[in-house]
């Protein structure tokens, strides 16, 4: 299936939820002009479709290919990555000190989604890079920003982030890589790294030229857990102070992992050491490695979420051209049997507009919380609470949402989409990632329930709730749906035991979800209503008053799920659980 960037839409959400043109009266992103955020949006939709789509489909059937120690990707990568580098794609929000454009992060987030919307496995690429750039911009020395980062901003260096061991899995306070200082030679004050690290996204490949692995590991006599990790920059090739690549550093893959979907995208086992030459270098202060890791993560998982939008526009646009080609029975209920279009079918209909409606929902979630990022790069301190609080919501429900949609665009092929030709199937697979990883969605919700509920006193959520239902009273459903959340935030926060809080979390994230999506459509429909983005003058209330209309209602009736309890979780024991 042909890709179609979907731009008036983004440029409405760009505008509405990230709110461009108040972050363009700022000194620091006054270069977010309209004139120039149309071209950046509607070029890197044409990029997009033109050098990265194409290769979506022989990115599954071939796959990465690892051989000898090298990973192979399939003819036209190594090119569409480079047209990515040279266009400076890569470089749109990063500080200008290091080569980057120094734009907003929101139309940094229109780059990846457009980009993984073409292309879901491939672009795991350039997100890995852009959170490398953020850990080491926030916590790496002068000298490792200067050696690191024009590289790494440019695009023609990418970056990694490696926790996950064979034993630790979301347990990154059990990982045991070691970290041994080096105290002679040419390397001393930096540190020999020995272990092994699994499920390394890009963790090899030949298209771009050094490879620059984030590593959490432990130095000697560090306190066990998560408190006696530190971070360390592992490149593939060693970097000389000039910024020109040395020897080979003793890493490797030693194996690809054979996944359900993302089949382009080279999932590693990496081994560090096993010569006992692997050279790191320390990133921030010795134990505060997590710390460091999570600015990447923070990032990550907002571009994850994103991967919800991605993965659901994908699929939307095959399911809708295939509706509208596939010709089977007459309309129900019309005199004329002539058999019609499947598109014209009311069931086909519900499931095409929950597929849009859920995916421009995302959307604006998506830049919404982008927009408040941006807000608080700015030194606005409640704008940046607020992107907290939003960070589990758009991961979350936005991963979770982009299942769904891929799921339900299979439905729409029948027994066309269960089968390989049609490539419905592999959005659904591909999708399937999304919700594991960078945190799965349960922890997620955890971290709503258990962090975010409490910054302030409560404060922060419950002024995001309160904004809902003010600008909500004449929407009975979503003022009702932000008032719940409200108030199961107030008992889980006062009165719920830590069992029954997590109990109800997964519910009450969505719940949270698709209220703040609820309002963002609003804040749209209200806008294309007084006249803003003609082009969807007749597309956009209608979307907005289904999400209203099907989604919000359905969220509301979680709050049974959000305050029932731990108790019934465990009415059985793992005994007879196993049975």
């Amino acid at each position: 299936m042909p890709y179609t960037a979907a731009t008036q839409d983004q440029l409405l959400a760009i505008r509405i939820c990230g709110g461009i043109e108040e972050l363009a009266a700022s000194d620091r992103f006054a270069a977010a002009e309209p004139d120039m955020v149309e071209a950046i949006v509607e070029g890197i939709g044409a990029f997009a479709a033109g050098e990265w789509a194409p290769l979506n489909r022989i990115g599954d059937t071939e796959g990465a290919q690892l051989q000898n120690g090298v990973v192979h990707l399939p003819d036209g990568f190594a090119e569409a990555y480079e047209a990515y580098v040279e266009q400076g794609w890569n470089a749109i929000s990063a500080a200008p000190e290091f080569g980057g454009q120094g734009l907003p992060s929101v139309l940094g987030c229109n780059v990846l989604e457009n980009l993984g919307t073409a292309n879901f496995a491939f672009n795991l690429l350039p997100m890995l890079s852009i959170g490398a750039v953020e850990a080491l911009e926030h916590h790496g020395s002068a000298a490792q920003k200067a050696l690191y980062l024009p590289r790494l901003v440019s695009g023609e260096w990418s970056g990694t982030m490696n926790l996950t061991e064979p034993q630790a899995g979301s347990d990154v306070g059990a990982l045991r890589t070691t970290a041994i200082p080096i105290e002679d030679g040419e390397h001393a004050g930096k540190y020999r790294i020995t272990g092994q690290k699994i499920y390394i996204t890009w963790g090899e490949h030949e298209l771009a030229k050094n490879i620059i692995h984030l590593v959490l590991a432990r130095t000697p006599g560090a306190p066990e857990g998560s408190r006696g990790i530190s971070l360390f920059v592992v490149p593939k090739y060693l970097v000389n102070a000039d910024g020109s690549l040395g020897q080979r550093n003793d890493l490797r893959c030693v194996s690809l992992e054979h996944k359900l979907g993302i089949n382009a995208s080279p999932t590693c086992v990496m081994s560090y050491g096993d010569n006992g030459e692997c050279v790191g270098e320390l990133v921030g202060a010795e134990n505060r490695g997590l710390a460091a890791m999570f600015t990447m993560m923070n990032s990550a998982r907002i571009n994850v979420g994103s991967q919800g939008v991605q993965i659901a526009e994908r699929a939307l646009q095959q399911a809708v051209h295939y509706a509208a080609d596939r010709v089977q029975s007459a309309r129900a209920g019309s005199p004329d049997r002539t058999a019609v279009a499947i598109i014209e079918h009311p069931d086909v209909r519900r499931m095409l507009m929950r597929m849009k409606a859920l995916t421009e929902g995302m959307r604006a979630l998506l830049y919404y919380t982008a927009g408040q990022v941006d807000r608080g790069t700015l030194g606005h301190e409640a704008a940046a609470l607020r992107a907290e609080v939003l960070v589990p919501l758009i991961k979350a429900w936005g991963t979770d949402t982009g299942v769904e949609v891929a799921s339900i665009g299979v439905q729409v092929h029948g027994g066309m989409g269960f089968v390989e030709e049609t490539g419905a199937a592999q959005h659904y697979r591909d999708a399937r990632i999304a919700p594991i990883y960078e945190g799965t969605n349960g922890i997620q919700a955890a971290d709503l329930v258990t962090r975010k509920l409490g910054f302030e006193n409560g404060d922060v959520f419950a002024s995001l709730m309160a904004d809902i239902a003010r600008d909500s009273a004449d929407e009975p459903a979503l003022f009702a749906l932000a008032s719940d959340c409200a108030a199961i935030g107030v008992w889980m926060r006062e009165e719920a035991s830590l069992d029954d809080r997590l109990a109800g979390s997964v519910p009450f994230c969505e719940m949270c979800a698709v209220a703040v999506a609820g309002w963002q459509m609003l804040r749209q429909k209200r806008a294309v209503e007084a006249g803003a983005a003609a082009p969807l003058a007749a597309i956009k209330p209608a979307t907005a008053r289904f999400f209203l209309d099907h989604i919000v209602p359905e969220a509301a009736g979680l709050k049974a799920s959000a305050v029932a309890g731990a108790s019934g979780l465990y009415e059985l024991s793992a005994a007879q659980l196993v049975g």
